[in-house]
């Protein structure tokens, strides 16, 4: 009997191994260590192999495929059901496998190395742009406590601060003022950090076509089309656009039973980057619409006339991901109606 589905447990040393035939019958369960995971599944027939979206996933995934076998990344919370009995690596990797066994079953996107590569530039930013946020809040909140107030605003801070800094005043001590000086070049270390990362993604976003036809959707920029790029590549995991609106998390949330229908707000799910992005996207356009005269303007408008402002953000963040499936999809370029 050959193994026709292969679950696997992933982790940083140990992994865990189930087969089973195509019948559903546990055919092979074996614990190897991470020297010797590709000498065992290399020496399997090409079958189908699942393993839970983690860190590590999808390089795993590339070295399966290139051994010849087809890989399936599965959400650890459609795994979960699966589960039977007390959890251990064995029975982890058996619920992976008699998952990714279900005709319904929906997949995590593949991504390739410059994908991650992206993503990877995406969440550094992201990074230092929290640790910059965190200090500037920490920087108000001890000039406040000195009777120093300004607006909440990066650059309102990067001003004030430094004018602070070289013309002084006399609620600030010496000792205070070395402190704050301390705390302002660890701000200034941090915007030229973010800097090169935001110089890096826009160097990426020149050079990808796809990337900038992406671009010309009102709300759609460098930094959301990169992302949107390393995130789902062409589209091809995902059904229709609203799907992909619903991987985002872009539509809402219900309990509904019989007749009775019950909506919530967004459901929040998947990526919550780019979600944020999406989202800031259509908080721009929604706030440019009422100096356009354009039909999509009229449209924005109208809805925020009946919904109100954050129904419409939504709105139209769920519509610029629909409109980002159909162009990945059929690489066409963007039209405005």
């Amino acid at each position: 009997m050959e193994v026709t589905f292969l679950g696997i447990d992933l982790a940083k040393n140990i992994f865990q191994l189930h087969g089973e035939d195509a019948d559903g019958r546990a055919i092979l369960q074996r614990r190897v260590r991470r020297d010797r995971l590709m000498t065992e599944v290399g020496a399997l027939p090409p079958c189908t192999i699942a393993i839970e979206a983690c860190t590590g996933a999808f390089y795993w995934q590339r070295q399966f495929e290139a051994a010849g076998h087809q890989v399936r990344i599965i959400a650890p919370q459609y795994v979960k059901p699966f589960a039977q009995h007390q959890r251990n690596d064995r029975n982890d990797a058996a619920a992976v496998c008699r998952a990714v066994q279900q005709p319904n079953m929906k997949f995590v996107p593949g991504k390739t190395v410059e994908q991650q590569d992206i993503q990877a530039l995406h969440r550094g930013r992201q990074r230092l742009v929290n640790h910059r946020t965190a200090l500037v809040s920490q920087m108000r909140g001890l000039l406040l406590d000195r009777g120093v107030a300004f607006a909440q605003s990066i650059t309102r801070a990067r001003r004030e601060i430094g004018l602070l800094l070289e013309e002084g005043s006399p609620e600030l001590s010496e000792l205070f003022r070395s402190m704050l000086s301390q705390l302002y070049a660890c701000f200034i270390a941090l915007d030229r950090q973010t800097a090169w990362f935001d110089s890096e993604i826009e160097r990426i976003f020149r050079s990808s076509d796809t990337c900038r036809r992406l671009s010309k959707i009102r709300g759609v920029g460098p930094k959301t089309a990169t992302a949107i790029v390393a995130a789902v590549g062409d589209g091809a995991e995902f059904t229709n656009g609203r799907h992909l609106a619903a991987w985002m998390g872009l539509v809402p949330r219900q309990h509904s039973s019989g007749n009775r229908q019950r909506l919530f707000g967004i459901s929040k799910r998947g990526d919550r980057h780019l979600r944020t992005l999406l989202i800031h996207g259509a908080r721009a356009v929604v706030r440019t619409s009422t100096s356009r005269d354009d039909a999509q303007s009229a449209w924005i408008r109208a809805l925020k006339a009946r919904r109100g402002a954050a129904k419409t953000i939504v709105a139209v963040a769920n519509k610029n991901a629909r409109v980002i499936f159909a162009m990945l999809k059929k690489g066409t370029e963007f039209r405005a109606a």
